[in-house]
């Protein structure tokens, strides 16, 4: 458009330097061609292609900023949005930690509060089993003492000698009085039963008669078993010492 512009005006100004150049006399105007001169249109054709040129260089200078521009503020905004992903990923990290630091002191914690509270139930069991403890004692010691002042009681009343009588009379039946024994014969007998009067030992300590006599003594004694038992519970012992002294 610009090149038919110029020419356009090349032929308007040729137009005119031809007709200031008619003849002032009416005579028969010559016919006289408008010639161009090829300079000015190449001089007009560079001016017009120079400017193309321009016009070209500065829209592709324009595009090229607007591409970079757009491609710097692409980067722009990636970093941004890397940034603000680290950022995301940072804050996200200092939570699961702090979410992690709070789980680990709860633990703690409870785990102190669980110890504290063995510790008191293991404390509280002690103190009591140290009473129970002192109390079976003090009630155990009661109890001794009590059958140890019943025993004495018991043992200092007629009813022991009776108990050892019973005894001795009961072994004395059981004897069978062998040839070689003598008169006033006198022996010790140490005799261990169980409960219920079993005997399961007897032996003859000491004794003024031979072996016969002694032998005799201790099958007397198997053979009174079981034992009469004595009047009181308290009487019972498990190793007794009898006086075997039988009468003649």
């Amino acid at each position: 458009m610009l090149l038919h512009g110029l020419l356009a005006a090349a032929l308007v100004f040729a137009t005119l330097i031809s007709i200031n150049r008619l003849p002032l006399k009416s005579e028969p105007l010559p016919i006289d061609a408008v010639v161009i001169d090829s300079q000015v249109l190449h001089a007009a054709q560079r001016v017009l292609a120079d400017r193309a040129e321009q016009e070209a260089a500065r829209a592709r200078a324009a595009d090229e900023a607007k591409l970079a521009a757009a491609a710097e503020a692409e980067k722009a905004a990636a970093r941004d949005a890397d940034a603000q992903k680290v950022a995301a990923a940072n804050h996200t990290e200092e939570l699961e930690r702090a979410a992690e630091a709070k789980r680990a002191e709860d633990l703690k914690r409870a785990e102190a509060a669980k110890r504290a509270e063995l510790t008191k139930q293991a404390e509280e069991a002690k103190r009591a089993a140290e009473v129970k403890a002192k109390a079976e004692r003090e009630a155990e010691l009661r109890r001794q003492l009590a059958e140890e002042e019943h025993l004495s009681a018991v043992e200092a009343s007629p009813a022991r000698a009776q108990y050892i009588a019973r005894l001795s009379s009961r072994i004395q039946n059981a004897w069978i009085k062998p040839p070689s024994a003598r008169a006033g014969l006198d022996c010790i007998v140490n005799i261990t039963q169980v409960a219920g009067g079993e005997v399961t030992s007897a032996q003859v300590s000491q004794c003024n008669g031979d072996s016969a006599a002694r032998q005799s003594i201790e099958n007397a004694v198997y053979k009174a078993s079981p034992l009469p038992a004595p009047p009181d519970p308290a009487l019972f012992q498990r190793n007794l010492v009898i006086h075997f002294h039988p009468e003649e």
